[in-house]
C-alpha cells in the first residue's frame, strides 16, 4: 500500500531569529548538552574537524545536513577518521541489518535532528529507527549539526514539523532518486543528556538540511 506524505508546510523552512536561537541554545545547555552556535554549514564542518577524534570509530547517520555540508565525505572517505561505514564497505541491499548493527554502538555518532524546541528537546523521525540506538545511548559521544530552520517553539510544533516538512522533503528525495516514498515509523525525543560532555549540538544560523 502506498502512503502519501502530507502536504509540505514551507513555513518550517524559515530559519529562527537570533532570540529563538539563543533560547534554544540556553535550554539545551540547561538540559545537559554542549552547544556551539556557528554562522554557516562550512563553519560547522570546520568546527567538527576540530572536535572529532581521529583515533575512535565514528558512525555517520544518514543525514542531508551532513551530506550537503561535506561532513559525511570528510568522515567516511577522506581517510582522516576511523569510519564505521568505510570499514563496513559498500552498503548491501541484501543485508541492511549489517549497517544497522555496526552503527548501533560506535564510539562516536555524527548526525542531525529534525526539530529543536526552544525548551531544549531534540526530535528525530525515522522510517527504520536505525540511528536511534547510537543517538540515545549506544555511542559514547554524539554530535548533531542542526540548521536554524529546525528550531521550533515547543514539542507540539516540533512533531508537526516532522510530519509536514521533514517527511514530505524526504519522501520527495527518495521518490526522485529511488522511485520509492518514505514514512515515519519511529520518533525519538531526547529530553536531557545524562552524561556530561556526551551530547554536542552545533546550531547553524543558516538553512541546511530539512
Amino acid at each position: 500500500m502506498t502512503v502519501e506524505a502530507p502536504a509540505l508546510d514551507e513555513a518550517f523552512s524559515v530559519p529562527a531569529d537570533e532570540a529563538a536561537l539563543n533560547r534554544a541554545a540556553t535550554a539545551l545547555r540547561d538540559n545537559g548538552f554542549v552547544v556551539h552556535i556557528v554562522d554557516t554549514a562550512a563553519d560547522a564542518r570546520t568546527l567538527l574537524g576540530q572536535l572529532l577524534p581521529r583515533d575512535r570509530e565514528i558512525f555517520t547517520a544518514s543525514s542531508q545536513t551532513l551530506e550537503l555540508s561535506g561532513i559525511t565525505a570528510d568522515i567516511d572517505t577522506s581517510g582522516d577518521y576511523v569510519s564505521v561505514r568505510a570499514q563496513a564497505g559498500p552498503p548491501s541491499t541484501d543485508d541492511v541489518w549489517k549497517t544497522i548493527r555496526l552503527g548501533a554502538t560506535p564510539d562516536v555518532v555524527v548526525g542531525s535532528v529534525h526539530a529543536v524546541t526552544e525548551d531544549g528537546r531534540l526530535l528525530v523521525a525515522s522510517a527504520s529507527g536505525s540511528q536511534f540506538a547510537p543517538y540515545a545511548s549506544g555511542a559514547k559521544l554524539a554530535y548533531w549539526v542542526v540548521g536554524a530552520q529546525k528550531i521550533v517553539a515547543d514539542l507540539e510544533t516540533g512533531l508537526r514539523r516532522l510530519r509536514t516538512y521533514s517527511l514530505p522533503r524526504e519522501d520527495q528525495r527518495l521518490r526522485e532518486q529511488y522511485n520509492q516514498g518514505s514514512f515515519i515509523g519511529r520518533i525519538l525525543i531526547l529530553e536531557r543528556e545524562a552524561f556530561p560532555e556526551r551530547g554536542t549540538v552545533v546550531l547553524v544560523r543558516e538553512v541546511i538540511g530539512y
